[in-house]
Formats: structure tokens, C-alpha cells, sequence
């Protein structure tokens, strides 16, 4: 009996990592009735973490009325699993997809992500998995910060929730409330991009466009930014409190959303995969494999960076187990993954045609591009 694990990541606008490994698992026991077939759909990150989490490990979901990213009410969700480990996934009360047509980083807020963090907390969990991907802000997480505690004040010593375009009128910070709590939590901000806070490759200079900014506003939003660390390494060095560089990679995740975990929460950001590969325990899993399925929406150069197959094909590696990916587009710039340990990628698209109708058929290209595979498989 042939055991296959399946891992991919979500394929970004046409199936999540759930559906990729329903599909696969159809197609793979059309073939080996008797296969063993492991299910790990996975997030390295982003939208989508949290059912990851819940499909590999089992647990619940909470859901419960936070703060939107523009101060509206939504209703957002977040998964506990069966060792009372929180997941949390930023999108969920600060996400892109909230705002519509309106967005606009500079009024946005990471106020809505800070309230389920906190009722996280108040539920009794002491390890908590936040997800920095798929962000509608800029605002550095001084809005989750103030939901858990953290008072911001003005010039005139007035108390308010900065956003993405107020960051520079910052006068002063209190923690206190704050520092009372962290003893008691360990918080793990997960992302997948190693952007620094501020800068050319910054938060606002490579996120905030497709956030709603104009080259005017990335430059005004980039100033915040840096306004923001400059506030709060004058305070930290008066509290003797210690501030990793603005350079520091992830920093610029989630509209700033990784500096402020650092800062305020002296968390570690990891990487998303192997954070996730960790929890579900995929080492341990390799050593009855036969084969792996993996993949996403595009194979490039990108993919390199800490991404879904990346992350897979090196744990595999170190066990000989093959790996095949399977994705949309495979595009230059993948040579590495090759020398890293892939056996074979395979794209969907069979035919030439855009994105906006290939995406239509998405889930019958899948299934065909498995089934060649498979075929080939059975023949061996």
C-alpha cells in the first residue's frame, strides 16, 4: 500500500489548499484504491492558516463581533486547537477583502486583529499562532497593540488608536498594561516575506499600492512608518527596554503588523511554512511516505522565499522522499528547487489562454494534470 502525503498551498483566486487536496485525494484513489493518503493543506502565512491548522490537527472554531479595518463591526473567526494553541489569522478582522472598493491604508486599522488576540487570552490560551498575511493596513500594529493595552498619546497628552496615516503624531507610549500580561503568553507571528519595515522594500513602498495607496501616499505612509520606529526606540531606550533594527526581516509584513509584534510583544517571527510544518509534525510523518504532492498557484523564483514548496521539498529531501508539485504557472527561476530535492513540477494550464478564464477551469485542469500523473504512476 502506497502511503502519499498531500501538501500544498491554497492556488490564490480559484482553489484553497483544502480543495487542492480534496481533488488529489479523488484522482489518487482512483488509482490506488488502497492508498494511504495524508491531508496537510497549508498556509505558509497567510489567508487560509487557520483551516490549515484545523483540517491537519483537529480543535474549533471561535468566532465572535471584532473591529473591522475601518472601524465597522465584522464578524471574524479564529481556530483553537486540541492543545489549546490559538491561531489567529490577521486577514480575518483586518483583511484586504473587508474594505471593498474603500480602501485606503491610511485610515486602516489592526484594532479588530488585537481583539481576538485578547479573547484568545481571556479563553485561557497561553500559546497563540498569528498570522501576518493578506493585511488592509499600515499601521505598524499599533492598533492591535492598543486593543491588548497599549496606550498611544498626542502632543496634547490625549489617548488615541493610531492608524497608518497618524503614526508620526506618536508622543508617547504606555506598556504597562501590556507588560503585565506577556509573561503569561507566548505569541508566534508567522509571514512569508522578509520585507524590512520601512524604506524601498518596505511595507508601504511594496504592499501599500495594491492596498489602495497613490505614489504620494507610499511615500507619506513610508514616513510614518519611520516616524513610528523613531518613537518607539526614543521610548524604548528610556524604558531600557531593547529594539531589533527597522531592517529586520518581516518587519514590513502586514502593513508594519511584524515590527509591532517585535516591539510590543517581543515575539519571534518565523517563517510560515516551517512554523507550520513544525506543529503538524511532518518530519515524523516523512518516514512511511512514498511520495508527496505539493504545490500553488505559481512556480517562480519567488517560491524560493520561504513558500510553500520550498518548504516541503526541503524537509523532504533530508528523508529521500520524492516530491511532485503541481501549479498554475511555472514560470523562470525555479532551478533551485531542483538541486534543493524536487523530482518534477507540473502546471495545470493546458492551454494558452489569460488567467481570468483559465481560473474557470481550474479545478477540471487539476484533476487532469493528476490523473497524467497518476497514470504514469500505476505504469512503473
Amino acid at each position: 500500500m502506497k502511503t502519499f502525503i498531500l501538501a500544498p498551498d491554497s492556488f490564490k483566486g480559484t482553489m484553497s489548499a483544502i480543495r487542492v487536496c480534496e481533488i488529489l485525494k479523488e484522482r489518487i484513489l482512483a488509482y490506488f484504491p488502497n492508498a494511504n493518503i495524508i491531508e496537510i493543506p497549508i498556509a505558509d502565512g497567510g489567508e487560509g492558516s487557520a483551516d490549515a491548522f484545523l483540517r491537519a490537527l483537529g480543535g474549533k472554531k471561535i468566532r465572535r463581533t471584532a473591529t473591522g479595518p475601518l472601524f465597522e463591526k465584522t464578524e471574524a473567526r479564529y481556530a483553537v486547537l486540541p492543545d489549546n494553541t490559538a491561531v489567529i489569522e490577521m486577514a480575518a478582522a483586518s483583511g484586504l477583502p473587508l474594505v471593498g472598493e474603500a480602501k485606503d491604508p491610511k485610515r486602516t486599522t489592526t484594532y479588530g486583529t488585537g481583539e481576538l488576540l485578547a479573547d484568545a487570552v481571556q479563553r485561557g490560551c497561553k500559546n497563540i499562532i498569528l498570522a501576518l498575511g493578506g493585511s488592509a493596513t499600515n499601521d505598524g500594529g499599533c492598533g492591535l497593540a492598543a486593543a491588548m493595552g497599549v496606550r498611544f498619546y498626542d502632543k496634547s497628552g490625549k489617548s488615541f488608536v493610531p492608524v497608518g496615516g497618524t503614526l508620526s503624531a506618536i508622543k508617547k507610549i504606555d506598556t504597562a498594561e501590556l507588560d503585565t500580561l506577556l509573561p503569561n503568553i507566548r505569541i508566534t507571528a508567522i509571514c512569508d516575506v522578509d520585507n524590512p519595515l520601512f524604506g524601498a522594500r518596505g511595507a508601504a513602498a511594496v504592499f501599500a499600492p495594491q492596498k489602495g495607496a497613490s505614489e504620494a501616499d507610499v511615500r507619506f505612509l513610508d514616513e510614518q512608518l519611520q516616524a513610528l520606529y523613531a518613537i518607539v526606540k526614543t521610548e524604548w531606550q528610556r524604558a531600557g527596554k531593547t529594539l531589533l533594527p527597522a531592517e529586520t526581516a518581516g518587519f514590513g509584513a502586514a502593513g508594519g503588523l511584524g515590527f509591532g509584534m517585535s516591539a510590543f510583544f517581543s515575539c519571534e517571527l518565523k517563517s510560515g511554512i516551517q512554523t507550520v510544518l513544525d506543529v503538524v509534525h511532518f518530519d515524523a510523518l516523512l518516514s512511511n511516505a512514498d511520495l508527496i504532492f505539493t504545490g500553488e498557484g505559481c512556480l517562480d523564483s519567488q517560491s524560493l522565499h520561504g513558500k510553500v514548496v520550498y518548504g516541503v521539498t526541503a524537509r523532504a529531501a533530508r528523508h529521500r522522499v520524492p516530491v511532485i508539485a503541481i501549479a498554475g504557472d511555472i514560470l523562470e527561476g525555479i532551478a533551485p528547487l531542483y538541486e534543493q530535492g524536487l523530482t518534477a513540477a507540473f502546471s495545470t494550464n493546458r492551454r494558452a489562454v489569460p488567467y481570468e478564464k483559465a481560473r474557470l477551469t481550474a479545478e477540471q485542469d487539476l484533476r487532469a494534470t493528476a490523473d497524467n500523473i497518476l497514470r504514469l504512476l500505476v505504469k512503473k
